[in-house]
């Protein structure tokens, strides 16, 4: 009985597994796909065409959107990496960590909340809607996945390489750009990575950050 039941799971964790990646990824498939089709609706397949696509390159509010949430997505993504990661160096060799935690509430708020906090910011500091308001929403809430990712990554690494470095002669400045940014390139790609997709993504704090200048892809 023992062993039917351990073959059984052998042969169920890799079904569940599947399972789980259809549910997933086949709505996304049949997306993609019926995005060549011809018919005006997705009811059925008319045919192979790409005049969705010629049709989507016409459209100069499409491609204007799109500029806006690739300007706003990259710039909140090398914002966030750089300040993410000197919040979690500096706070570390000063023994400051604990007021990194501030920033995972970010994970936990929600974005509606989150919106209408930075609007409320904005109006009281007299920052105007647009581009900078939108960048600067971004950048806050793309801190909250890439100052923990980064200071897991920077935990793992063993103090007896930096302090190496340094006995050897090399300076602090030194140590950073040979020893701890090469370990931390994993954590950075990953988090960034993942600012710049929520950032494309996201709806909520573009709409009451964006004001009536700028529209994203997400808001139009």
């Amino acid at each position: 009985m023992q062993y039917s039941s351990s073959r059984f799971g052998r042969y169920l964790n890799p079904l569940m597994v599947v399972g789980v990646y259809l549910f997933l990824y086949l709505p996304i498939v049949v997306l993609v796909i019926f995005s060549f089709n011809d018919g005006d609706f997705a009811g059925g397949w008319k045919g192979f065409s790409l005049r969705w696509y010629a049709a989507l390159i016409e459209s100069q509010e499409i491609l204007s959107a799109l500029r806006a949430s690739l300007v706003v997505a990259c710039s909140a993504t090398v914002l966030s990496l750089v300040f993410g990661t000197c919040a979690v160096i500096s706070t570390k060799w000063l023994r400051l960590e604990r007021w990194l935690s501030l920033f995972y509430a970010n994970v936990l708020v929600p974005d509606i909340v989150l919106g209408i906090g930075l609007l409320c910011l904005f109006s009281v500091v007299g920052l105007p809607l647009g581009y900078r308001s939108l960048i600067v929403g971004h950048t806050i809430v793309g801190l909250g996945f890439v100052i923990p990712i980064v200071s897991s990554r920077f935990n793992q690494i063993d103090p007896i390489l930096t302090e190496a470095s340094l006995d050897l002669g090399a300076t602090q400045w030194q140590t950073m750009r040979r020893v701890v940014l090469p370990l931390l390139t994993p954590g950075l790609m990953a988090s960034g990575l993942l600012v710049f997709t929520l950032s494309l993504d996201d709806f909520v704090i573009s709409f009451f950050c964006a004001g009536t200048h700028v529209e994203t892809l997400s808001v139009y």
